[in-house]
């Protein structure tokens, strides 16, 4: 009997604790006719750390680090329009720059009523994350680098040669190198090049980038943005002057073997950014794929000592 009633205590106690325990919602969030789908978690008391992600991926490449953050910090995690499950319906007026998605994910942090936040940035979420904090400088309490570019050093040959390729524009001669990125095998090379064990890697992770690349609204959208990324390289001037001037508490978490943006773009922030804190991973430019952990608890650290958040 005794033996019963405890049992029925323990499973009574681990409803409840399962219960109250935080839980990954995903949501929609209207901007400008644009639906803007993200994931969202943790108590919005805590302080926000707003996810921005790379390219070919979505917020579907924070689906480790969400859980891991939640518990002590308010995750908000969108896609982009041409990402993920955000969607440009017909009639609804987008430009795919990146002065575009920068003016969409604005709008959705005043939608969201942020004011104060933690910026995680990776790839694509660089130039987007950068152009706001430049605009809006007193939204950003930290920011958290995740190869993330903003130095022409951070180029890797082969990169830099691709934007001057590209800036052209879109004719029959970009269109086939842009293939050949958005392919399934250059998807794949994102993920696996520089990865210490490829063969650990989840096949979800790309199958889902791939996925959305069926779209033929969203690949016209990543075409837009692949031919005016050298819009992005003009740019790192005022970013540059952004650091000077705002130092935001800064970390730095960088996969050391990415084939795209290499070792020295990560090292360059510490030219602008004073006491910014930089740790390589061995890893390649998806480093999440690997070092979620790691990098999660860097950040919870970095956060709790080094930032300070209000609403």
């Amino acid at each position: 009997m005794k033996s019963t009633v405890i049992g029925l205590c323990i499973a009574l106690f681990s409803s409840l604790e399962a219960q109250a325990a935080p839980q990954v919602a995903y949501r929609t969030q209207d901007v400008d006719g644009i639906r803007i789908f993200y994931r969202e978690a943790g108590n919005p008391a805590n302080p926000t750390i707003l996810l921005l992600h790379g390219f070919p991926s979505s917020s579907h490449m924070y689906r480790d680090l969400i859980p891991a953050l939640m518990g002590k910090f308010h995750v908000i995690a969108p896609d982009y329009p041409g990402s993920g499950y955000s969607e440009v319906p017909e009639g609804v007026s987008f430009t795919p720059t990146f002065d575009g998605l920068a003016d969409v994910m604005t709008r959705f942090v005043e939608k969201k009523g942020l004011t104060k936040f933690a910026l995680y940035v990776q790839d694509f979420g660089g130039p987007v994350g950068f152009r706001i904090a430049a605009k809006h400088p007193d939204w950003i309490s930290a920011l958290v680098i995740q190869n993330a570019n903003a130095y022409k050093e951070g180029l890797s040959t082969q990169v830099a040669s691709e934007i001057k390729q590209l800036s052209v524009g879109i004719n029959a001669e970009t269109e086939q190198a842009m293939s050949q990125v958005l392919s399934p095998q250059g998807v794949q090379f994102m993920y696996k090049t520089g990865a210490r064990n490829p063969e650990q890697l989840s096949p979800d992770a790309w199958m889902h980038d791939q996925d959305g690349l069926q779209n033929a609204w969203n690949r016209k959208i990543q075409m837009g943005l692949l031919v005016d990324y050298h819009t992005n390289v003009e740019q790192y001037p005022a970013w540059h002057a952004y650091f000077r001037k705002s130092q935001p508490p800064t970390l730095i978490v960088w996969g050391k073997n990415d084939p795209l943006f290499i070792e020295a773009g990560a090292k360059a922030y510490l030219q602008d950014i004073k006491n910014a804190e930089l740790h390589f991973l061995d890893s390649g430019h998806f480093a999440l794929e690997e070092d979620s952990a790691e990098i999660a608890s860097l950040v919870t650290s970095f956060i709790e000592n080094r930032a300070t958040i209000t609403r």
